[in-house]
């Protein structure tokens, strides 16, 4: 029953996301992050339907009059760059068959940012994209912190299964970069139920990425709690609101958990920590023997460990990190690319925020530049211990922010146009 609802939700939504591509991006957004075919157990649960659903919005894409042209940014040609050399490295891959197929995975996301730029052009529709997102990820939170909340903590939260966000650091990963979003959403929303609404996915996905078990994504929450009580104007309201939501998760802990998170201190003595870090060394002995183009996608397991790993029977399978997972598999130049990408939407955010303050008309884009900027630093921070580095939310943040700062260029061109014409 559930596959032929989700079949008929998705189909149902087609013509629009063809006849109005903008729809395309919110709908296949949606599919991205909640993952519904993931719910189901019958002849939905491997479809395709973000394949499809992107294959349609491109169609239109090109048809359609509503859309702007590709901004020339540096984010913008950033992300070309970015895509433009993955494929470059991915000829020289360690493992040809399996690099290919990640990098059609890599290319698709890269692509949809470009899409969702072009096609997101106004407040209206912008507004509807950080709403998707943060509730695809944040109903995802609501069931994870029920979850917690019913069962003692005891068990992990995950993902769904067989997706970008399945494991229990991925989800905490964007639970984390979801958490500014919902906040900021739900102090400038002036309808009360929605506004009770968001309050609560929020405080939920506070207790869901508690309770994710993550000792990543613990200290991430503490960066993004500490940010977002520093960024808010409503410290007298909203401190005693995340230590109540604090406390009523820690209360529910049982034992293993305060043994999870205490282990950060002593993490030489853990196989898990020391794997990573020797993971960390195979990726940097490769960009070093391998400068200018890396393992390739995929390229830091297998036999290179044994080349390349210190301690090859000790290092994690997996790297562990975005930023040595792009220097290991793409080298020195790529990395480059990729820090510049990081740094240069970072300064967007802040420049976004200087402009709010310094004009009441363009006060709207605070709430939203601290959003992006909170969720940007989560990704950054959490992405130390987790290799994420083409986590599509990443780039769909660099895609709102480049979006947001076309559409204060276009508010101040409209402003001045006014002015020349009294």
């Amino acid at each position: 029953m559930r596959d032929i609802v989700l079949f008929a939700i998705i189909f149902a939504s087609v013509p629009f996301c063809f006849l109005r591509p903008w729809i395309g991006v919110l709908v296949f957004s949606w599919i991205s992050y909640m993952n519904p075919h993931r719910f189901t157990w019958g002849f939905a649960y491997d479809f395709p339907f973000a394949k499809i659903i992107a294959v349609v919005t491109i169609a239109g894409l090109f048809l359609t009059k509503d859309k702007m042209s590709l901004p020339k940014t540096r984010e913008t040609l950033l992300i070309v760059l970015l895509g433009i050399y993955f494929t470059f490295t991915n000829f020289f891959a360690f493992y040809p068959d399996q690099a290919w197929v990640q990098w059609e995975k890599v290319i698709k996301v890269l692509v949809m940012t470009l899409v969702t730029i072009v096609l997101i052009n106004d407040r209206e529709k912008f507004k509807y994209l950080v709403m998707v997102i943060a509730f695809s990820i944040g109903l995802l939170g609501i069931k994870g912190g029920i979850f917690s909340l019913a069962t003692g903590g005891a068990h992990m939260v995950y993902g769904p299964p067989r997706s970008l966000i399945a494991d229990n650091n991925e989800m905490a990963l964007a639970l984390n970069m979801i958490l500014p979003m919902l906040f900021f959403l739900a102090a400038d929303e002036k309808h009360r139920r929605l506004k009770m609404i968001l309050w609560f996915t929020f405080g939920m996905s506070v207790i869901s990425t508690l309770f994710t078990y993550s000792r990543g994504g613990f200290i991430t929450l503490a960066v993004v709690a500490a940010m977002l009580l520093f960024k808010t104007r409503y410290k007298v309201l909203i401190i005693p609101a995340i230590s109540v939501v604090f406390l009523i998760g820690i209360s529910y802990a049982p034992s293993q958990w305060f043994e999870r998170v205490e282990s950060i201190q002593t993490y030489e003595e853990s196989q898990s920590a020391m794997g990573r870090i020797y993971a960390w060394y195979t990726a940097f002995n490769v960009a070093k023997d391998r400068p200018l183009y890396g393992a390739g996608f995929e390229g830091l397991q297998g036999k290179t460990r044994f080349l390349y790993s210190p301690a090859p029977f000790r290092t994690a399978l997996d790297v562990h990190s975005i930023y040595f997972e792009v220097l290991g598999e793409h080298g020195i130049l790529a990395f480059g690319f990729f820090i510049a990408l990081l740094i240069s939407t970072l300064l967007a955010t802040q420049k976004l925020k200087t402009i709010s303050f310094s004009n009441p008309e363009y006060q709207w884009v605070n709430g939203y530049s601290n959003m992006l900027q909170i969720g940007l630093i989560a990704y950054m921070v959490g992405g130390i211990f987790l290799g994420r580095a083409y986590f599509d939310l990443f780039y769909h943040i660099v895609a709102m922010v480049v979006i947001l700062r076309v559409l204060v260029q276009k508010q101040m061109k409209n402003n001045q146009a006014g002015v020349t014409a009294v």
